[in-house]
């Protein structure tokens, strides 16, 4: 049996009705993954959540809460657990639909691991010893790095090949992973016959990278060892404008962007997302003004946006159960699809008896 093509962002595939009827529509299959790690804050929100949230209603959506992939750092029982909930307590609060899309937790779906392992036999040392964040993440550990970082690639190319997909969301940073992901479904179907659709990069212009509020040369991180770098969803309103007035600024006082100002392109591309508005247009607003009356607007603008998802996390966080039902129900949503993949995968192989 041969996969379907790979559909584009501006089109939608269409397979054929019944007997005597018209095609119906067949929107591209999209898979995000998260990891459960840390706090959430205002990067992960306008370069991934909200995308999601705003693309929901466009693609057969799969959001995968990746606890497997978190493993690859040091964790405990408890953390791992807690993180897992309250992630997805705060997809749900951030606007995702489990009546639209499927939202599950990685480890709860056992064939992302079984296609793991197939999938390392064709994949090279080679491939994986050269991927950009593997030796970033692991630069000065020597033989400390933990093997999980390094296979880290792979499993993601388990995640993403096992539903098919058409689509994955990505920041820059992560293309290398998803031409990776290609090149090892390429040639697991090369080898053993057409099995995988190849998936596409889906990369915004804007909001993919946003950097931190102290340093913009680097990327607003969970694991920053200062926390005046990020913002924080949970963040009170108090905490966010301090944040927003201790944010690095570049030499002079004028509020454009540009390469010679990249604090203030960062806070404009913040101001940018959340009032819609082109950057030319903001620029425009605040001629004259300096940059305090700048970052406390965008401060205002960045405690609106937050509090009505602060106010549904409040009562979903009162309610643990809500959470857990629809991890349990995307999980069996997830298998529906992932156990008939897995047992085309073993026929194509020879693995088995049965």
């Amino acid at each position: 049996m041969s996969t379907t093509a790979v559909a584009t962002k501006e089109t939608t595939a269409t397979v054929p009705g019944p007997a005597g009827g018209s095609a119906r529509a067949v929107k591209p299959k999209v898979f995000s993954g998260i990891q459960p790690s840390g706090n959430f804050h205002l990067g992960n929100y306008l370069g991934a959540i909200r995308n999601w949230v705003r693309q929901q209603a466009d693609y057969d959506n799969i959001f995968c809460i990746v606890d497997l992939h978190a493993l690859s750092l040091t964790t405990t029982r408890e953390t791992l657990r807690e993180n897992t909930l309250h992630l997805a307590n705060m997809l749900l609060a951030s606007g995702l639909d489990a009546t639209q899309s499927i939202i599950f937790v990685q480890s709860d779906v056992r064939e992302h691991t079984e296609l793991c392992w197939i999938l390392s036999s064709v994949t090279s040392f080679g491939e994986l010893r050269r991927m950009t964040q593997f030796k970033d993440k692991s630069a000065g550990k020597d033989e400390q790095v933990s093997s999980a970082l390094f296979f880290y690639p792979v499993l993601q190319a388990a995640d993403i090949l096992l539903y098919d997909t058409n689509l994955v969301p990505v920041g820059e940073d992560q293309k290398q992973h998803i031409e990776l992901t290609r090149d090892v479904g390429a040639r697991f179907n090369a080898r053993y016959g057409e099995t995988f659709v190849l998936p596409e990069p889906d990369i915004k212009p804007a909001g993919a990278r946003v950097m931190s509020l102290d340093d913009p040369t680097r990327k607003m991180s969970k694991s920053d060892a200062n926390p005046n770098a990020a913002i924080a969803l949970s963040d009170s309103p108090d905490v966010i404008r301090r944040k927003f007035r201790r944010a690095v600024t570049d030499s002079g006082s004028e509020v454009v962007s540009g390469p010679a100002k990249p604090a203030l392109t960062n806070l404009l591309t913040i101001y940018s997302l959340l009032s819609d508005e082109p950057i030319a247009a903001v620029e425009e607003r605040y001629v004259g003004k300096g940059y305090g009356a700048f970052k406390d607007d965008l401060a205002d603008i960045v405690v609106a946006t937050l509090a009505p998802i602060q106010s549904r996390l409040a009562a979903l966080n009162e309610n643990p159960e809500a959470a857990r039902h629809v991890l349990a129900d995307g999980a069996a949503r997830a298998r529906q699809r992932a156990v008939p993949k897995m047992s085309q995968v073993r026929d194509r192989i020879g693995l088995g008896l049965e």
